[in-house]
């Protein structure tokens, strides 16, 4: 009997030993012409395997980049991407570079405090005072979602000059626009919209009630 366990053990066992062998096959083929024509048959098995993504320009370049590995890097084809060498296989990425400094206010997150150094570096103006408008109506939706009972117009006011390091100058007399989150519907339209809703209920039963009286009268 001839086990898998005593084997050669396969490189990318989800493509399955049969696969293997066309590579190793392919491997021993002297001309560079019919290796390269017996290589594009295993990629076209290979994509089988999976049909709903041998499509995908990606995914072919992924089933090149597997061939190379099933033929231990050995393959010398003619391929439409380049063939990635053995170091690259066990190469490690680089670490990403991350930003430890703090933000003093997560509740409003890192961009609205670039967006407040962005302000305080303008010139005084329209544009300036629109820009810190716009901070300001974003600072109140993220005090709005994290507490509902909102403090008011002036701890925005506060937050956004103790964040700016008071560079920013802002009049006493300015409010923040009032905008209606869709999230957050007033119990008003609520129960006018299941009023409307218990109407059409009822308006519908006398309907049947209505057919109903009418076939027992034909009949």
């Amino acid at each position: 009997m001839d086990y898998n366990s005593k084997r050669k053990k396969l490189r990318l066992p989800e493509y399955g030993r049969h696969i293997q062998m066309m590579v190793d096959h392919c491997v021993s083929i002297e001309d560079k012409e019919e290796r390269t024509r017996c290589a594009h048959s295993i990629i076209g098995n290979m994509g089988n395997m999976f049909p709903h993504l041998r499509d995908v320009n990606d995914f072919k370049h992924k089933l090149w980049d597997h061939l190379a590995i099933m033929s231990d890097f050995k393959l010398d084809i003619d391929t439409p991407f380049e063939m990635p060498e053995a170091k690259s296989l066990n190469e490690r990425p680089k670490k990403l570079a991350y930003n430890n400094q703090r933000i003093k206010y997560r509740h409003y997150g890192r961009t609205i405090e670039k967006m407040i150094d962005k302000a305080a570096e303008m010139e005084e103006g329209e544009l300036k005072q629109h820009l810190i408008m716009l901070i300001a109506n974003n600072m109140k939706k993220s005090l709005l979602t994290w507490n509902k009972d909102f403090p008011g117009d002036e701890r925005v006011f506060s937050d956004m000059i103790e964040m700016s390091g008071n560079r920013l100058v802002i009049n006493e007399d300015i409010k923040i626009p009032v905008q209606r989150e869709s999230n957050y519907p007033n119990h008003n339209t609520a129960n006018q919209n299941a009023s409307n809703q218990s109407g059409y209920n009822q308006n519908r039963g006398k309907k049947k009630r209505n057919y109903k009286r009418h076939d027992d009268h034909k009949n």
